[in-house]
Formats: structure tokens, sequence, C-alpha cells
């Protein structure tokens, strides 16, 4: 294998411009154009024109982060969706395969997606967004995941905990209040998370605003790489920000839309704290898991820096707060 090995894990040194294109050039696809770099820094992915002038997009995979059985379950299931007439970035199938390899990396072509930013404050956009979330799930409830990760506390939250505090990446100063603040945070998620026991679905799994591209025909969904299975409201909660009477005004427009097509529990609203407060936790154990990775010292600076860490310890605090308010409720806004 032609990747950089360190005693943590790869880096991706090796994925020269000269070795992508070759990747390229092995499905006989012939890039004309240079190679655009987008927005990933969990994986290495770039746009280009190839030579008949279709616009492609390749993502090459973290080396050891997915088996290829759970990448070509996420293929499979962006496929299934697509089938299902939902605007999905579904790799391309060249030589009866979604998933190559080149030299070590694993890599998949897909159609470029154009389209501009999806704007959450856009009560039209979200609507139509919620639509189709509610046709992604009522086919999802049709079938399980075999190899992907569940969305829960333990995946979560429990293992980010454990790996951060033996990371040493927590400054000396601050592990005691840190720690102790996440604890209390976890514990709080864990609590809520038990008293609703959620059925689980096949999600997206990182359905944020960014990876939501609106085109001429509406939303165009991406990234499949954290699909998982987990609770309905992780494929929503991401969509809901602003002051209370934003939000609630978010949620109902999303959740009427969405309802349309697949039944959702409203119980399932007393996750979003919970969830928000695990994806945080996750957040400060993925930057540090990714350090000897140059690309995120380079992109983070501020992880290593003891200021962080002290506004991260405020941020758990204040979600302390917010996990012992009533949560978020259809009818009542806040309470019930």
């Amino acid at each position: 294998m032609s990747l950089v090995q360190t005693g943590s894990g790869f880096h991706y040194q090796a994925l020269t411009p000269d070795l992508i294109l070759d990747a390229i050039e092995s499905l006989d696809i012939f890039p004309e154009t240079g190679l655009l770099a987008l927005n990933s820094y969990e994986n290495r992915v770039y746009q280009f024109r190839c030579d008949h002038g279709v616009r492609y997009v390749v993502k090459f995979y973290r080396p050891e982060r997915w088996s290829n059985a759970q990448i070509q379950e996420e293929h499979d299931f962006s496929q299934a969706l697509f089938d299902e007439e939902i605007p999905i970035a579904t790799p391309l199938i060249i030589n009866n395969r979604s998933l190559h390899e080149y030299k070590g990396f694993r890599f998949a072509l897909f159609p470029s997606i154009g389209g501009r930013a999806f704007e959450v404050d856009n009560l039209e956009q979200l609507e139509e967004t919620g639509r189709f979330i509610g046709r992604i799930h009522q086919y999802s409830k049709q079938g399980q995941f075999a190899h992907r990760e569940l969305v829960n506390p333990q995946v979560l939250g429990d293992e980010s905990l454990l790996w951060l505090k033996e990371s040493g990446h927590v400054p000396s100063s601050l592990v005691l209040p840190y720690f102790t603040i996440v604890e209390q945070v976890l514990d709080k998620s864990k609590e809520i998370w038990s008293q609703q026991n959620p059925k689980h679905i096949r999600l997206h799994g990182d359905l944020h605003p960014g990876n939501i591209l609106w085109t001429p025909d509406g939303p165009g969904f991406v990234d499949l790489d954290d699909a998982r299975t987990g609770p309905a409201i992780q494929d929503l909660w991401m969509m809901i920000t602003g002051d209370g009477s934003e939000r609630q005004l978010q949620l109902e427009t999303l959740l009427e839309a969405y309802q349309e097509f697949c039944e959702f529990d409203a119980q399932e609203l007393k996750l979003i704290e919970p969830l928000r407060a695990m994806r945080m936790l996750h957040y400060n154990a993925w930057l540090g898991r990714r350090w000897e990775d140059p690309a995120f010292p380079m992109n983070f600076p501020w992880y290593a820096e003891e200021k962080y860490w002290e506004q991260q310890i405020l941020s758990f605090k204040e979600q302390l707060a917010i996990l012992n308010e009533p949560a978020l409720s259809l009818i009542l806004g806040y309470g019930g």
C-alpha cells in the first residue's frame, strides 16, 4: 500500500495530484480541467470536468475509517434512494462496481450536483426539504443497515469521552473542570435518552444544512459518509436554529411537510438537546483523532490552545442548563 503510516493511523501525503489523476483515468474517465478541492476534511474530495464536458466529483475515502462492507452499504442505500426519485448524490457504477481501489486508496466517482447554499430560514425551502426527508425515512423504515454504526450515547458519547481522557489533548490545567462538566452533560443526556427508548431507522446521519444544495428543482442531498442507524430526529434537528420563536416556526414547517410522507413520533423532540450535546463531544474527539493529519493543525490551530478548551467548558455548562429545561414541543413551543 502506498500510504503514509504512523503509529496512530494514515496520512494523505501519498495522495498526490498525479495519483488522483491516474486513479480517475483507471476508470477510463479523462479529466480535462484541474482538480478543484471541495470542502472536506474527513475524506479528500475533488471536482473536475472530463474531456466530454461532464462534471464529476471524485471522493477518496479516509483509510481505515470504514470497512469495504460499510462503504458499500452506504453506496447501496444512496442508489436505492435515487431509485425512489430522491435527489441524492449517488456513486456511479463503473465496471459493475461503485467502490474502486487504486494503489491502496479506495475511491468513488459521483456526478456533480450544482446548486447554491440551502437556507434554513427560508420556510419554502425548509418545507420542500421536509417532504423529501419524510420520503427518505419512509423508505428507510423498510430495512436495516447490517454494517453501519449507531447513533446513541454509547457510540457518540462514551467512546468519545474515553478517547479524550486517554488522548492528552485536554490541557492538564483544565482536565478536572472539562471532564467534570462533560460527564454531567453525558449523564443527563443518557437519562433523557433512556426515558425515550427511540425507534431506530436508517439515516443520512449528518444532515446539516451544508449537506443540502438548493438546485432549480429543489433540494439535492449529498454526503452519506456518516449514514447510520438511529432515531428519525437525527436527520431533522440540525435544521432548527435561532431563537425560541424561530425554532418553533422552523420545527412546525419542517415536520408538517415531513408528515405528508412519514409519521413522526413527537416524543423524539426530547432527544434534540442530548443529540446536540453528543455532537459537541464527538466533535472534540474527532478533531483530536485526526490531529496527525496535517490538514487538521493547519485548519483548526485553535484546538491546541487552552482558550479553546475554556470555551468548551462554558459551552457544555450552557448545554447542561438547556438539557434541564423543558423540551421543544410541536404544539406548545417550549414545554410539555
